[in-house]
């Protein structure tokens, strides 16, 4: 599934990634459309799958709008990075793209308040489409900042925790966990040492692991980030506290940061096959719904579970819920044909049939619920774990940032600081981060 690695591992990094330039040309609203969806049209499609598998779905999903918009065709432009699709945002002209695709949900913030991308309310509202009841709640927020739709979810990647029923089964657990509690309790009991090391791990805790990111944990605990004002709440909202500190304690129960860190850096790389937790060398395994073919295609020799992250023990009652991601699309406020744009836009975002076909095809999260719920996903059963963590409205993501996701690299930073020791005062560096992250967002403004 080289399309989905690609996928994730340009997610690891978009965070630190400034994409827009706070002096791109303003959106139009929908009113300031003039061009003739019902005439004849070419429009031009930017997106930035590149493997060959990925590259046919997509030439089928247009395959598909062009079979049912015979008039409107679709110039389509692959491999394309953020910086050159920001830079033809910024540009315009004839060349340039009427519709993008971007694997960058943290920059939502920055593509809808620099105006890059038109607000899609309008569209949405001519065409009697509601996404709050349309797209899963998650999708829904993670495509809008400050009430402008200037991105729409076109698929979603969902985390859950792979687990080793092999291994639990020699460990005496019966079921993956549930609650926090639960969790740290398999994570120790899965752990067996070997002299200075691990002969196997139960659960790869450091936040410089394979998935396991300050805000995928944070997911689970279901923080606000920032109040009605927009100020950070990192400092205040104790739920940011408990994550890092549940994290920690594994951390130090485990064996502590030196020795994990040691026992990492030996293990295989996160997108080949020697990922250790394919190999048995690690137990538990937080990822997103990819893993699960990328497991399948190495035949390890134990059999794979897949169930939902466990949550705080005081959040019991949501056990189900995952932390939501995923792909975008929008419309550039340079192009000449909004109108025609939204057509494409419409049907590869929000047509049931389409957007399973397109899911099946690059084995990603469906992004509507009732894509979610249709009989012609075709999925291995576990799959079936990450579009019940999408379709929970329990389920969180990150919130958009007028400066994208430069307060997840800041929070990012105190979680390696804490887990290895360096600060000691975590209320102390939480208001530094809180801080840091308000004037990061000022400067921005």
């Amino acid at each position: 599934m080289p399309e989905v690695v690609r996928k994730a591992a340009f997610a690891l990094t978009a965070s630190t990634a400034l994409l827009l330039s706070t002096t791109a040309c303003t959106g139009q609203a929908a009113s300031g459309a003039s061009d003739d969806a019902s005439k004849e049209q070419t429009i031009t499609f930017w997106h930035a799958w590149s493997a060959p598998n990925e590259v046919k779905a997509v030439k089928a999903l247009v395959a598909g709008f062009e079979k049912a918009h015979p008039n409107i065709h679709v110039n389509v432009v692959g491999n394309m990075t953020d910086d050159k699709i920001n830079q033809a945002l910024r540009a315009g002209g004839s060349k340039a793209p009427d519709v993008i695709s971007s694997f960058t949900t943290n920059n939502v913030g920055k593509f809808c308040s620099s105006g890059a991308l038109i607000d899609l309310n309008p569209f949405f509202k001519k065409s009697g489409i509601d996404p709050n009841t349309t797209f899963p709640k998650a999708m829904n927020e993670y495509t809008q900042y400050q009430l402008d739709r200037c991105a729409v979810p076109l698929l979603g990647d969902a985390y859950g925790l792979y687990y080793n029923k092999t291994a639990f089964e020699k460990a005496g657990i019966s079921s993956p966990p549930k609650t926090w509690s639960e969790f740290e309790a398999d994570a120790k009991k899965l752990t067996i040492p070997q002299g200075d090391t691990y002969k196997q791990l139960g659960f790869m805790p450091d936040y410089h692991g394979w998935e396991t990111t300050t805000e995928h944990y944070m997911g689970q605990f279901s923080p606000t980030y920032f109040d009605k004002s927009g100020k950070s709440t990192v400092a205040t909202d104790p739920a940011v506290a408990d994550a890092l500190e549940l994290q920690k304690k594994l951390v130090d129960d485990l064996g502590g940061f030196t020795k994990l860190e040691k026992f990492r850096s030996g293990l295989g790389d996160e997108w080949g096959p020697k990922h250790p937790f394919q190999t048995g060398q690690v137990a538990m395994q937080l990822d997103g719904e990819w893993r699960l073919g990328m497991a399948l295609a190495t035949k390890p020799d134990f059999e794979i579970g897949v169930a939902p992250l466990p949550v705080a023990d005081d959040q019991a009652d949501q056990y189900g819920k995952g932390y939501i991601t995923g792909t975008i699309a929008g419309i550039a406020a340079t192009s000449k044909k909004q109108n025609a744009a939204w057509e494409f836009v419409k049907y590869v975002t929000t047509d049931t049939d389409a957007v399973v076909g397109f899911s099946n095809a690059i084995h990603n999260v469906p992004s509507t619920l009732d894509a979610l719920k249709s009989p012609k996903l075709t999925y291995d059963p576990r799959f079936k774990t990450f579009l019940d963590i999408a379709a929970n409205p329990n389920s969180t993501t990150s919130p958009a940032s007028v400066n994208g996701g430069v307060y997840l690299t800041t929070l990012q930073q105190l979680g390696y600081d804490y887990e290895s020791g360096r600060l000691t005062d975590l209320s102390a560096g939480l208001k530094k981060a809180a801080a840091q992250i308000d004037t990061d967002i000022a400067q921005a403004k």
